[in-house]
């Protein structure tokens, strides 16, 4: 009996975009930007090459760029001046707040613009934690009431969606019962339920001001070492009404994600991080590696590991790269 040998597909350019298995769309792609206190300010980040704060008066200019490129969705990081920091983080709920003004000026350029909000007080307190303290710890419980307040300003500022990543227990049910009660029933929750303890955060807490005075994250950030405490920390999320998951960082959690991605039916979001971000950069500036190439791969390694959307600083290059047929 005469064996039958399988072929391989021939290779050519229109056959091997025939059979892809992962697909790549703008519409999957999430441009994050920092917005900074002031007037006409687009300051360079050091850390970060290519990226920026903006003043609220500024930001328009950004995502009319952004949406020129293709990309639909941005998520705003808060950076306060130094002065308006205190224990409680209390600028993060002004109304009149850098991020809520450049909210509402989003949202009066590009109503089509889909505005996500990043929901955490690092940035406003001045001890560099997420949450309120007792003594040297984070007081889990009083932190909750302070979130959801922040929460229901940027949804009446026009956000269209909020993010909740200071990984405090219970958030995402304070602030789902806060925005509901606020008559924000449709303003969906991006729940950052798989945020680890990152070395890849760096250039992020330059960038955003907000490194901790004192320790570390690691009470309330998830110890990478573990896998199945990601789906633990999720599921809690979904019960309490998550709309959309996360996996932070990305590619050093390529199979955290496929775990989600097989656990869970609610859409899956990936965070790219600064310092995947910051590495490539150097890499490329420093002629050890091709910058375009590096970031279709590891793109795509996001993607076929199972996220449906994408957090990532490269989002303008990339949705260039689909247009030119690299990826997609």
């Amino acid at each position: 009996m005469d064996v039958i040998r399988p072929r391989r597909l021939r290779k050519d350019p229109i056959t091997r975009e025939m059979v892809r298995e992962t697909r790549l769309a703008k519409s999957a792609l999430i441009y994050p930007l920092f917005i900074t206190e002031g007037n006409g300010i687009e300051e360079n980040i050091a850390a970060m090459d290519g990226q920026k704060r903006y003043s609220p008066d500024r930001v328009e200019y950004a995502v009319e760029s952004v949406i020129k490129a293709g990309i639909n969705s941005i998520l705003l990081f808060g950076v306060p001046e130094h002065s308006h920091k205190d224990e409680s983080g209390s600028e993060a709920f002004n109304e009149n707040g850098a991020l809520q003004q450049a909210v509402r000026k989003i949202k009066t350029s590009f109503p089509q613009c889909n505005v996500i909000t990043d929901v955490c007080l690092c940035e406003y307190t001045s001890h560099g934690h997420c949450g309120l303290l007792d003594g040297r710890e984070v007081d889990n419980d009083r932190t909750l009431p302070i979130l959801a307040k922040v929460a229901v300003s940027h949804a009446q500022a026009g956000a269209d969606m909020v993010a909740p990543s200071d990984m405090m227990d219970g958030r995402v049910q304070a602030i789902r019962e806060a925005l509901d009660q606020h008559h924000f029933t449709n303003i969906p929750i991006m729940s950052y339920s798989a945020k680890y303890a990152s070395s890849f955060y760096g250039p992020f807490r330059e960038a955003a001001g907000c490194a901790p005075s004192f320790g570390d994250r690691k009470t309330y950030q998830m110890d990478y070492h573990n896998q199945r405490e990601a789906l633990r920390e999720s599921e809690l999320d979904v019960q309490e009404g998550a709309d959309i998951l996360m996996v932070k960082p990305a590619l050093a959690y390529l199979d955290v994600i496929a775990r989600m991605k097989d656990t869970f039916d609610l859409p899956l979001a990936a965070y790219s991080v600064s310092g995947e971000y910051s590495m490539i950069k150097a890499a490329a500036k420093a002629g050890l590696i091709d910058e375009a190439a590096m970031v279709c791969e590891t793109t795509v390694a996001i993607f076929r590991a199972g996220a449906d959307m994408l957090i990532t600083y490269f989002a303008p290059e990339i949705a260039a790269y689909i247009t030119e047929g690299r990826i997609g």
